[in-house]
């Protein structure tokens, strides 16, 4: 059971430790809930900065809805980190709500969400609970983006951009946890909204995004089509959302391009744990070991959303620094908002809705980690 009001679900991995870093920058006491309490402890000394001025305590625990609600109880908020959530999110997502907690993550895998809303979405809602996937760089800075472009009237249509540069220009940088996610897409469905309906892109959709950041443009994928279009599936302002992510290294995106073609031409009927080897053994020849921590002078971001009306166009952008670090960041905001019990929304609700898309930015801004500027095109 937690004394703590904030769990931190997945402690030993790289973005439940920088998590852990924003809860100590802002004097949140946390519940670290691991597997393995020795091996947590031992990551935590190595990496969570400030650890010895910290309030915490770590308890261990099976991924199971019974353990996990035990570990749970007493806290108000769970940080959740542990991926690819296809297959291990809808346990926490249970067991959170089983514990009466609000349930926080970082995923934007559309099969996910699109479960987590279905079944779990007014089980939220009616304990007056938060359950918000996504909420991470990955997702948030556009979803900020979109919600400054729809600050506009008469903007109903949304395409935007993730383009993102790691430590050698590409993908390097990317977590264990993130790559298994990003290989999970593979296998599912990815959707954009066209007419207030979610529509699969067709295979081996890709774009290239003529950015005014860029000399060049930028090969992106639909990127298992994000949260983007789930979250405005059912919002009156919306018509069409149309999602992307690409790295600046086009060569490295047109490989995971090439995988993506691979896999629907070898492993796509293959029976599902000939599939989860296939996976397993992608993850580690392409991310064997977690990463350094990020540089801000490296690691940089932009975020763009482009909204339309029938007369008007605006343009948005969010230029971040050290995604995974401002994903910490984002958590902190979030659990700050939950701990007080301020929400806009509950039940299936993403951050800009749940907190506040101004809100956020402002969080993020304040700490040297986002500028947005908005452009009347």
């Amino acid at each position: 059971m937690a004394k703590y009001p904030v769990v931190v679900y997945g402690a030993s991995g790289y973005t439940g430790m920088l998590t852990m870093d924003w809860l100590i920058d802002q004097n949140i006491p946390f519940t670290a809930v691991a597997r393995d309490a020795r091996r947590t402890q031992e990551m935590m000394a190595q990496r969570v900065v400030r650890l010895e001025s910290a309030t915490y305590e770590i308890i261990e625990a099976e991924h199971t809805v019974e353990a996990l609600t035990h570990a749970f109880k007493g806290a108000k908020v769970v940080c959740n980190t542990v991926g690819p959530f296809v297959k291990f999110g809808l346990t926490t997502v249970e067991a959170a709500l089983k514990a009466g907690c609000h349930h926080l993550d970082t995923t934007g895998e559309q099969e996910y969400m699109r479960k987590v809303r279905e079944q779990f979405g007014d089980l939220y809602a009616q304990a007056g609970l938060v359950v918000s996937p996504s909420l991470s760089y990955m997702y948030t800075y556009a979803e900020i983006a979109a919600e400054l472009a729809l600050e506009h009237p008469g903007i109903d249509a949304l395409e935007t951009s993730t383009l993102c540069r790691g430590p050698r220009g590409g993908a390097a940088g990317v977590t264990v946890g993130s790559t298994a996610s990003i290989f999970e897409l593979l296998r599912s469905e990815q959707c954009y909204l066209w007419e207030k309906k979610l529509v699969a892109h067709p295979v081996g959709t890709s774009f290239n995004i003529a950015s005014p950041d860029f000399l060049t443009p930028v090969f992106a994928l639909p990127w298992g089509g994000t949260s983007l279009p789930v979250y405005f599936e059912n919002d009156p302002r919306v018509r069409s959302c149309v999602s992307c992510v690409g790295f600046y290294d086009n060569n490295v995106m047109q490989m995971v391009h090439s995988i993506g073609q691979k896999w629907e031409s070898e492993y796509k009927f293959l029976p599902p744990e000939q599939q989860d080897a296939v996976i397993q053994q992608m993850v580690q020849s392409t991310t064997p070991t977690m990463p350094p921590r990020e540089r801000t002078t490296i690691v940089r971001m932009v975020d763009t959303a482009i909204g339309r009306g029938q007369l008007s166009s605006v343009r948005a952008t969010v230029h971040g620094t050290t995604a995974y670090i401002a994903t910490g960041a984002l958590q902190t905001a979030a659990a700050i908002k939950l701990i007080d019990g301020d929400t806009n929304k509950v039940g299936f609700v993403s951050g800009s809705k749940a907190f506040g898309h101004r809100y956020l930015l402002g969080f993020l801004e304040e700490r040297g980690l986002a500028r947005a500027t908005v452009t009347q095109l």
